[in-house]
């Protein structure tokens, strides 16, 4: 179905197709429910394939997944195959299936750091000063050589931030106990939503969506998402950080013969529902600039108005199916797709789209000038691949097959923030004798790290009854104490000049804060 610089989209009076070296100008598939985006998605995914092109794509309702399985022969799709005079073949492809939650395909994670302080405010939802403290957190963490692997390693650390928020204050800037709270209750939405799983070890390395069978064909990666749907927010973000891992990874090659990925994002709008502005830029400018590595990025939505008109304007490549014209805000979707169009003297586009039956749609792709070519009612071509879901046991063959079996599937919990200063806590009490005092947050923290905390008052040494975030905390509060010292000393130092400054600064600091090292 596909030649080798083109893909075939489907027939109008003549072949539409989708030329490789302009496919990484981005696209979007458009249309109202049961008009047949997801058959021309299939399609296009086929096409792709055979070219030898990856593909990466979102399996929105599991309809995606058929396209391992040989097509069984249906008779819309032998009949389809027969009017636009293309032989039908039935096809199965090379597909590895993915899953955030790691139920219906291969677990994909990503750690703290790799996720970074701004796509997790993003994901968590946190207002600007809570985004600050998270950057705090993150900062202290690259000082001091603390992996953030995992949610455990980032609670770690924010409990120790809120325990020293005012020593932190003096370095790094207000850090207020009211916004670590509320970052710490964000987290905890984010584990029962199922974010925990997401959030690990082994990472996904992104050379794995980008690999081809024997024989030449691109491996189709299907992300499943029924249950992810349920988790927009995290869905969203871990779509742009896939793009911005890519856009960081690969080198600038700008536009090649045919494009190295290509990403499908179904249910587009939910990538722009309610989303800040900050992060309407970040998509914004990943989706401008990750053309010239050799990605392309294909958005599938209902309605083109649910994408942003900034992200829309990069869409050089559409296929836009039927659109009903039911309410004003209808109405308003089809005269803006229209408008989209290089017009046709043939017909009118907007009274077209409104009639537009199932399998049929308005093509326009770029020619090889980069020049939008003439739209055009073109009747889709049918996929060769079985259309709807594989069966469960077919999913299991095709998962144990799979040439990345046993490489994600295994969490890998190695020493991390947690664990490093949990051992460094233990050492430093294996030096000293605790006195007893009264329990607080720290011991607060304990019963929060699941460790338990000191029970009831009495004398004697509280060695053994610190809980490993007690001790976390502790060690920490340690080391930032003395950088804070150090930082002091050389400020009255350069003030007093000189050596002798310098040792008059760490005499006053030794003063001050000689009662908190001790301790």
């Amino acid at each position: 179905m596909s030649e080798r610089d083109h893909i075939l989209i489907g027939k109008s009076h003549k072949a539409e197709t989708l030329l490789l070296r302009r496919a990484n100008r981005h696209g979007l598939v458009a249309g109202a429910t049961g008009t047949g985006k997801t058959v021309t998605l299939q399609t296009l995914a086929e096409g792709f394939s055979n070219a030898g092109v990856p593909v990466f794509a979102a399996d929105i309702k599991g309809d995606l997944s058929g396209i391992a399985v040989p097509g069984d022969g249906a008779r819309p799709f032998v009949e389809r195959a027969a009017e636009i005079d293309v032989p039908y073949e039935p096809d199965d492809y090379p597909t590895v299936f993915w899953d955030l939650f790691g139920e219906r395909g291969h677990p994909i994670r990503a750690t703290i750091s790799e996720i970074g302080p701004l796509l997790l405010s993003r994901l968590l939802d946190l207002n600007d000063t809570q985004e600050g403290v998270l950057n705090i957190a993150f900062r202290l963490a690259d000082e001091e050589g603390l992996l953030l692997l995992d949610l455990k390693d980032l609670r770690a650390l924010l409990a120790f931030v809120s325990e020293n928020a005012s020593a932190l204050s003096g370095v790094y800037g207000n850090v207020s106990k009211a916004s670590v709270g509320a970052i710490q209750r964000q987290l905890l939405v984010l584990e029962n939503q199922g974010g925990e799983a997401f959030l690990g070890e082994p990472s996904l390395d992104i050379l794995d969506l980008m690999r081809t069978d024997r024989s030449g064909r691109g491996t189709i990666n299907l992300l499943a998402a029924e249950r992810l749907m349920n988790t927009p927010r995290l869905y969203a973000t871990f779509l742009l950080w896939l793009l911005s891992e890519l856009f960081e990874r690969l080198p600038e090659v700008g536009d090649p013969d045919k494009p190295k990925l290509v990403f499908f994002f179904d249910e587009a709008h939910l990538l722009f529902d309610d989303a800040p502005e900050a992060l309407l830029d970040t998509i914004e400018r990943v989706v401008r600039l990750i053309r010239s590595k050799g990605v392309g990025v294909y958005f599938v939505t209902q309605n083109p108005l649910d994408l942003p008109d900034a992200v829309l304007g990069q869409l050089g490549n559409r296929v836009q199916h039927a659109l009903r014209a039911f309410t004003p805000r209808d109405r308003r979707a089809v005269k803006a797709a229209a408008e989209t169009f290089r017009q046709n003297e043939a017909f009118d586009v907007e009274t077209a789209i409104t009639e537009l039956r199932v399998g049929e749609a308005l093509v326009s792709t770029l020619d090889a000038k980069g020049a939008p070519t003439v739209v055009e009612r073109t009747l889709v071509a049918p996929p060769m691949a079985r259309v709807g879901p594989a069966t469960d046991s077919e999913r299991e063959r095709i998962l144990r097959t799979s040439p990345l079996a046993g490489r994600y599937d295994t969490n890998i919990d190695r020493e991390s923030a947690y664990e490093i200063l949990a051992r460094r806590a233990e050492e430093a009490l294996r030096e000293e004798e605790i006195p007893e005092e009264k329990g607080g947050l720290l011991d607060a923290l304990g019963d929060f790290f699941g460790t338990g905390g000191s029970a009831g008052g009495g004398g004697g040494s509280r060695r053994g009854r610190l809980t490993t975030g007690q001790r976390v905390a502790r060690e920490v509060t340690r080391t930032v104490v003395n950088r804070v010292a150090g930082q002091v000393a050389a400020d009255i130092g350069r003030s007093i000049g000189g050596r002798t400054g310098s040792s008059v600064g760490r005499a006053i600091v030794r003063g001050v804060l000689g009662g908190m090292l001790r301790r």
